[in-house]
């Protein structure tokens, strides 16, 4: 059974179209990786949760910022790894040198006794559709392309 996860693409518009509110995953895995390693804040879907709300809590959490509706439905893309991730947007605003993120835990190395806390996200940033595509992950890119399909009409 895949892990199936849900998150939210927040986005704003702008003169030249639109800017996507992306996040950099904490840690030492991600500290120097950039193209590729961005996200939308997302999360696991918890049992008897609907993934809705799974992805509203997890901006929160991730962020420090509440989401607010409507959402648009993004529909769900299928990582590398075979994680489902369920998406929706939301049209909004966020100083991204403000986001404050839960944190994480990982023993390093595995068995050690020795846990590492960090951020769960390290920092946020807006970013235009064409390097958005770039920095995230590259199944969840395909989200830039349904938000713009669906704003443009075509979707």
């Amino acid at each position: 059974m895949p892990k199936i996860s849900a998150g939210l693409l927040l986005f704003r518009r702008t003169s030249g179209g639109i800017d996507l509110f992306l996040a950099h995953p904490g840690g030492p895995f991600w500290k120097k990786k950039e193209e590729g390693a961005w996200t939308i804040p997302k999360g696991l879907v918890e049992v008897d949760e609907e993934p809705l709300e799974t992805a509203i809590r997890e901006f929160r959490e991730e962020t420090g910022i509440d989401p607010v509706g409507p959402f648009l439905d993004l529909g769900d893309i299928r990582q590398k790894g075979g994680k489902v991730v369920y998406a929706w947007a939301w049209e909004g605003d966020a100083d991204a040198s403000s986001v404050v993120s839960n944190l994480s835990r990982i023993e390093r190395p595995r068995g050690s006794g020795r846990w590492l806390e960090f951020p769960e996200v390290d920092r946020c940033g807006w970013f235009d559709p064409e390097r958005a595509r770039v920095l995230l992950n590259p199944a969840q890119a395909e989200l830039v392309t349904r938000l713009a399909d669906l704003l443009e009409g075509r979707r």
